[in-house]
């Protein structure tokens, strides 16, 4: 009983100081809406300009952004801080966003896209494989609704002209049912029609 009392003692104490759990838990009171759009940090990079007086850092930020069904865009902008470089890079995203066509979770044909430096190549895959690609081509599919895909960056290196070309190699993606050689509606041949 003297030990209850004391603890609950302790307890008021230690709200009057200050050190007892928050009343308005002020980070609770905004209702926190379900994003459409998922977004993900590729990479930021420090950049400089030289100037009279020595050299100006910023910041740059590569943003891919998806629904994980059939949309993603990706964007590059500069800040002065990283938070503002995240910021305007996904509102470029946003701005560019791009529709491909997804057939039983993986893609519809091969793409091969040479952008800049940077060459990329994509290739549908059986059920059950998974995505096999590497650094910025998965984080890119990884945003999509593509779950099994066979893919290979060549040449460059270099991140942004990577996450470009692999939005040019999607892009370039034909649904099925729009290819050259798929199979039309039967048409009434001449000797039927006499």
């Amino acid at each position: 009983m003297a030990e209850q009392q004391a603890a609950t003692t302790n307890a008021r104490q230690g709200q009057a100081r200050g050190n007892g759990p928050r009343r308005d838990n002020r980070r609770d009171q905004t209702p926190q809406e379900p994003k459409e759009f998922e977004e993900l940090v590729i990479n930021i990079d420090r950049v400089s300009r030289v100037v009279k007086g020595g050299r100006r850092f910023r910041f740059k930020a590569l943003v891919v952004v998806g629904n994980r069904k059939n949309k993603v865009g990706v964007g590059v902008a500069k800040g002065q801080d990283v938070q503002s470089a995240v910021a305007k890079a996904t509102d470029v995203a946003k701005k560019h966003l791009i529709t491909i066509p997804v057939a039983n979770e993986t893609i519809p044909h091969d793409a091969e896209i040479k952008l800049s430096g940077a060459q990329v190549l994509i290739k549908p895959a059986a059920p059950g494989t998974g995505v096999i690609a590497g650094g910025v081509v998965r984080q890119i599919i990884g945003v999509t609704g593509i779950r099994n895909m066979l893919s290979k960056s060549l040449g460059s290196t270099n991140k942004v002209n990577i996450a470009y070309a692999t939005i040019e190699a999607l892009n370039s993606l034909v649904p099925k049912d729009q290819w050259l050689n798929a199979k039309p509606a039967k048409k009434a041949s001449k000797e039927e029609a006499k």
